[in-house]
């Protein structure tokens, strides 16, 4: 267990820089806007200090910009000029995995990292692949630099900032929750037995335009008749005929979820994701959320991601076959212009231990899609085979009472 933090007085903050865009130690000549991301060398995390009453900022989900959640002081956040979220190639990522340039398995996310917190001393642990979080003794976000700067990870290219506040969020929780009539009437209690929070998670996205020849045979229904008397009918049957062509398919952003941890159908079925709403990426935009950097890489990921291609193009190849039914005997497909995008993701996570087992509701924290598990009950699912049995004899007594006095 972390140690509780000592007097302010017992733990001065180390000297922390402001670097200016040459690199070189702030003096005054640049905007104040740059001056409130603390870094703190000693131990490589960063913090951002509101420049009205020396609270800590927070990303706002309701104003899109930070804010002192003591003062009210709100400050822009700093984007690129151009805030493009730029593609990035595929293959030369793959080369640069396999000749080591980019490692698989990085000492920096592997096991526990404890730092020490600049504002109040006390010992924060960050857990495997968690790049920001909250110091448990006083809330101060605390962001890990030594993960997003790492040269051996792949570099984040875009966020998708939180839209659905934490209100709305509860809502729909509550909603969804009392929605599962079987569900215990302990877990309903999830309000004071849950832990609930807003968390980056980091995805991986594909684009690939594909080309893909293929044979197979296309099926035409028709009916005939057969038999006589009483045996006579129709019958549909298919003829099948040669086909082969060629297609071609655009996939644009196809999402694969790089974390453990979750759920990974649930988390499937937040989809869609407004992709194209993506800001370039800035840790501000994390500021005050949970945040996790992939614990599979591009690589790895591009396999559930190709499964998803392959089918789609399955579909494609079969509207291109027509007819009533088809068979695909063959296929090629070559994938052109592949390239990826390293997104973080906004997810509101309830977390409940019930029988000592953990259920996890997620929210799209865009759009506030809801998914998640939940346990059933047995008592009530008992109850109602009971009361649907008493219905079902009631029913049959009626019934049966109704013929008898019309016989």
């Amino acid at each position: 267990m972390a140690a509780p933090p000592p007097l302010p007085s017992e733990a001065p903050r180390p000297e922390a820089t402001f670097p200016d865009d040459d690199g070189a130690p702030d003096d005054g000549g640049v905007a104040e806007i740059r001056r409130r991301a603390m870094l703190h060398k000693t131990e490589q995390t960063r913090t951002y200090p509101c420049l009205q009453c020396g609270g800590e900022l927070v990303f706002d989900i309701g104003v899109q910009q930070l804010k002192c959640p003591h003062c009210g002081n709100v400050q822009d956040i700093i984007e690129d000029e151009d805030n493009i979220v730029a593609e990035q190639d595929f293959r030369a990522a793959i080369e640069a995995l396999r000749s080591g340039a980019i490692g698989h398995d990085d000492a920096n996310v592997a096991g526990d990292k404890e730092v020490v917190c600049q504002n109040c001393g006390g010992h924060t642990t960050f857990n495997g692949s968690l790049t920001a979080t909250r110091c448990p003794y006083c809330a101060t976000p605390i962001q890990r630099d030594d993960v997003h700067d790492a040269p051996a990870r792949l570099p984040v290219d875009g966020v998708l900032p939180f839209r659905v506040d934490e209100k709305t969020s509860k809502a729909a929780i509550d909603k969804w929750i009392k929605s599962r009539w079987f569900a215990p009437n302990e877990f309903k209690k999830y309000s004071t037995t849950g832990s609930f929070t807003s968390v980056y998670a980091a995805y991986f996205t594909y684009d690939a335009l594909t080309t893909t020849q293929y044979r197979g045979q296309r099926g035409d229904n028709y009916t005939v008749t057969v038999g006589s008397g009483d045996n006579r009918r129709t019958e549909t049957r298919t003829r099948w005929s040669p086909a082969w062509g060629t297609v071609r398919d655009d996939f644009d952003d196809v999402p694969v979820l790089a974390n453990e941890g979750f759920e990974r159908r649930r988390m499937d079925a937040l989809e869609p994701w407004p992709t194209g709403e993506a800001k370039a990426f800035s840790a501000e935009y994390i500021a005050g959320h949970l945040c996790r950097t992939y614990d599979h890489d591009v690589e790895e990921c591009f396999g559930p991601a190709k499964k998803r291609m392959d089918s789609e193009i399955e579909r494609t190849i079969r509207r291109d076959i027509g007819g009533d039914k088809q068979r695909i005997s063959s296929r090629s497909t070559h994938f052109d212009q592949l390239s990826y995008k390293h997104l973080l993701l906004p997810i509101w996570l309830l977390t409940v231990i019930y029988q000592q087992k953990p259920f996890q509701v997620f929210i799209n924290g865009m759009t506030g899609e809801v998914q998640g598990q939940r346990p059933w009950s047995k008592v009530k699912i008992a109850f109602a085979a009971v009361a649907a049995l008493i219905v079902i004899g009631i029913l049959i007594a009626v019934f049966g009472s109704s013929g008898a006095e019309q016989r």
